[in-house]
C-alpha cells in the first residue's frame, strides 16, 4: 500500500464531504442555482477520484512500476485543478468579482489529469497479470 496517497485520499475524502454539505446547506443562500451545480460537480468529481486514489493506494504494491505512482500523482493533480478551479470559480461568483474566465482554463486541464490517470492505471494494470 502507498501510505502517501491513503493519507491524501483521506484528507481530500474528508474535504470533499465539509464542501459538499456547505454546497448542500448554505451555499443556496449566497448564488443562483447554475453556481450551486459548478460547485456540486466539483464536490463530486472529487469524490469519484479520491476513491480512484485509494484504490491506487490499496493495490500499489500488488502492481509494481511507476504507472500507478503516476496514476495516483495525476488524480491529485486533477482534484487540485478540476474541483479546484469550480470551486474558486464558485467564490469569485459569490464575491461577483471580475476574473472567472481565467481560472476556468483549470478545469479542463484538471479534467486531462484525470484521463491521465485512469489510463495510466490501466497501463499499470497491463504490465502484470491479476
Amino acid at each position: 500500500m502507498h501510505k502517501g496517497f491513503l493519507l491524501a485520499g483521506s484528507a481530500l475524502g474528508a474535504l470533499a464531504v465539509i464542501l459538499g454539505a456547505f454546497g448542500a446547506h448554505k451555499l443556496k443562500e449566497i448564488v443562483p442555482a447554475e453556481t450551486v451545480n459548478v460547485f456540486d460537480t466539483g464536490v463530486r468529481y472529487q469524490f469519484y477520484h479520491v476513491f480512484a486514489l485509494i484504490i491506487v493506494a490499496i493495490l500499489f504494491d500488488r502492481f509494481p512500476g511507476s504507472a500507478l505512482y503516476w496514476a495516483g500523482i495525476c488524480f491529485i493533480i486533477g482534484i487540485i485543478l478540476f474541483s479546484g478551479s469550480l470551486y474558486i470559480i464558485t467564490l469569485l461568483k459569490a464575491r461577483e468579482s471580475v476574473g472567472i474566465k481565467g481560472f476556468g482554463i483549470l478545469t479542463p486541464v484538471g479534467g486531462l489529469f484525470f484521463v491521465a490517470g485512469w489510463l495510466l492505471l490501466f497501463a499499470g494494470f497491463l504490465k502484470k497479470a491479476v
